[in-house]
């Protein structure tokens, strides 16, 4: 029986002008309605491995400590999804990582994160639009997963990088409470 590899997710939080967060790198409009976290626990909970660029990994392992009886249950879900999956970080500067089941790497290798997929028994994600660059110009991203929140910020950080090329196949749409909109798609290799 031919065993499916495992694919790289990249799923993106944007504005409706595709930038993860303003021109300051505040990213306060991209709050989840409860719909929408639950949503999202519920795609987490298929990735057994993050890999995250050092600014993206300060960000997430707010949920390495998250969880407690003051939060909403949707949090305490995530909480709990995020502890359960590794992660790799990708950092030249970081000393060390302050998270369990978590890596540091100083490089990104292309033909290493190949080989963790091939033998992956869960989908990977790549996290922060710098590290998901690497990825989708090595061709390493099966699909794209956005989340465009109906804002314009004006300028900021992209969530997809210029100079790469993508033929893109819709896998799914979504509209979430406060008008979110979720597009799924497969990378056409």
């Amino acid at each position: 029986m031919l065993v499916p590899m495992a694919k790289l997710l990249y799923t993106a939080i944007t504005s409706l002008d595709g930038y993860v967060n303003d021109a300051d790198g505040g990213f306060d409009w991209a709050e989840p309605a409860p719909d929408l976290h639950q949503y999202v626990n519920d795609l987490e909970r298929e990735v057994g491995t993050h890999l995250y660029g050092r600014r993206m990994y300060e960000v997430m392992r707010y949920w390495e400590t998250a969880g407690g009886a003051d939060e909403s249950a949707v949090e305490r879900d995530y909480a709990s999804v995020w502890q359960a999956a590794d992660k790799v970080v990708f950092s030249r500067t970081l000393d060390a990582v302050s998270t369990a089941r978590t890596r540091l790497e100083r490089t990104f290798e292309p033909e290493a994160v190949r080989s963790w997929k091939a033998a992956a028994e869960r989908d990977l994600s790549v996290g922060g639009p710098g590290l998901a660059a690497a990825a989708l110009r090595a061709g390493l991203v099966d699909e794209v997963l956005l989340f465009a929140h109906p804002v314009v910020v004006g300028g900021g950080t992209r969530a997809l990088p210029d100079s790469v090329r993508l033929r893109l196949e819709l896998l799914d749409t979504r509209r979430f409470d406060g008008g979110v909109v979720h597009a799924r798609y497969r990378v056409r290799h």
